[in-house]
């Protein structure tokens, strides 16, 4: 099976929060890395109750009487690397494979134990050390029950490596840990079920199913359901980087567009201690200052709509194409259509006195009391209740809200018609 698609979802998982923004040693957010999928080994623990020493996924796997499993453990081993620039911790990528065929799978499970050799590299005045790890990978399966050919498949993995006295900072606890870890985890004979919307057969036996410290997701593209992704950070079933995404970041929890536009605004200053705090942010600076003006319009936003093709957010945004769908509904154009408030017609360029009541429990509403808008669209909820888009009238900076589709919502009972 072609794992290249699953792999690159699994490697915007390994390096989430690797470096965040401004990149460089000396932010304050970089001094508390490692936050998804920390391993820690079991003396530190087992002395640090936030921290643990393993992470175990379980999913429900329908079967033809034949399963077999592989599963492939993925792992960042920290590099510790001292000079002249000071400390700064960097990553090698780990891998290890197990396989439970169904005999094994069926029967007493796999356990694998596994090793990871430390070593030190010098190159001048700086030295790079990673400190040796041991784990363990086990592999199991328990009947579901039921009339249907199914099990629980439990996937555990343990960080063994043992310490001689244990640290007493985290920052110093991670050169043994197993950072990042999560799995890709394959079956033939068989295919796995969603943890996120089970049939209603499955259910009872998801419900059993306890995942520490990950969530597995069906991850196989176009839809199959052969492959899981257990990640240590939440997803959905069958996630996709985005086609628009011109490469990491690893501030994935931030929008692509704010991390780039503010990497472009540091100083000079900043870009270079940024460049010299690590080389994937090096890579980061030079990637983000060639970027086209077609690269970075991307970045604001794609529509994707069922048998259509992406339309970039911008061309929708200034009417080059309906930004709703015409092909589903060509009745309705919230650009022309007009609702009866008061007596009167209201349509996209109307003014109206804004009287948000009752209905709305926003606290932020009482200040548009009696504020002027102009209507930007008539909408309609899956009720058909007509409602508007609307935007204020005497705002200096409304044109760039406008430009961005950021607009006010009122039922036509919270407006009336200006004269």
């Amino acid at each position: 099976m072609n794992l290249d698609s699953v792999r690159q979802i699994a490697d915007a998982v390994l390096y989430e929060g690797y470096i965040l923004y401004p990149y460089r040693a000396s932010a304050q957010k970089n001094h508390s890395r490692w936050q998804f999928g920390v391993v820690m080994a079991p003396g530190y623990a087992a002395a640090e109750e936030s921290e643990t020493s393993f992470t175990q996924a379980e999913c429900v796997l329908e079967h033809t009487g034949q399963p077999a499993v592989r599963v492939i453990l993925r792992f960042l081993q920290v590099q510790r690397r001292t000079g002249a620039g000071g400390t700064w911790d960097e990553a090698v990528e780990r891998e290890v494979e197990v396989t439970a065929d169904s005999a094994a799978l069926l029967g007493d499970g796999v356990r694998q134990e596994f090793a990871v050799d430390g070593g030190e590299d010098r190159e001048g005045d700086v030295v790079r050390r990673r400190e040796p790890l041991a784990g363990a990978v086990s592999v199991r399966a328990v009947e579901a029950g039921g009339p249907w050919r199914a099990v629980r498949l439990q996937v555990r993995v343990e960080n063994r490596t043992g310490l001689g006295s244990v640290p007493g900072h985290r920052a110093d606890a991670l050169p043994s840990a197993l950072v990042a870890a999560h799995a890709i985890i394959t079956v033939s004979g068989g295919e796995f079920i969603s943890m996120t919307d089970p049939p209603e057969w499955a259910r009872p036996a998801v419900a059993d199913c306890r995942n520490e410290g990950g969530w597995p997701v069906l991850a196989e593209p176009g839809g199959g359901r052969q492959v899981v992704l257990f990640s240590p950070i939440i997803l959905y079933d069958h996630p996709e980087l985005a086609a628009e995404s011109p490469g990491e970041l690893y501030d994935g929890t931030e929008i692509d567009e704010i991390l780039t536009l503010r990497t472009l605004a540091l100083s000079d200053a900043e870009k270079a201690e940024a460049r010299a705090t690590d080389p994937r942010a090096a890579a980061l600076l030079d990637r983000v200052e060639s970027m086209d003006p077609q690269t970075l319009a991307r970045l604001h936003g794609t529509v994707r709509s069922v048998g259509r093709s992406p339309r970039p957010a911008s061309a929708e945004i200034v009417g080059a194409v309906p930004w709703w769908d015409p092909d589903a509904d060509a009745s309705v154009s919230p650009d022309t259509d007009t609702v009866t408030i008061g007596g009167r017609p209201v349509a996209r360029g109307s003014r109206v006195r804004l009287r948000p009541g009752a209905r709305r429990a926003d606290a932020q509403d009482m200040f548009l009391i009696g504020r002027i808008a102009e209507v930007q669209a008539v909408l309609h909820d899956v009720d058909d209740q007509p409602y508007l888009a609307v935007s204020l009238a005497d705002e200096p900076d409304e044109d760039v809200r406008i430009a961005h589709g950021r607009f006010l919502y009122f039922m036509t009972d919270e407006v009336e018609p200006c004269s």
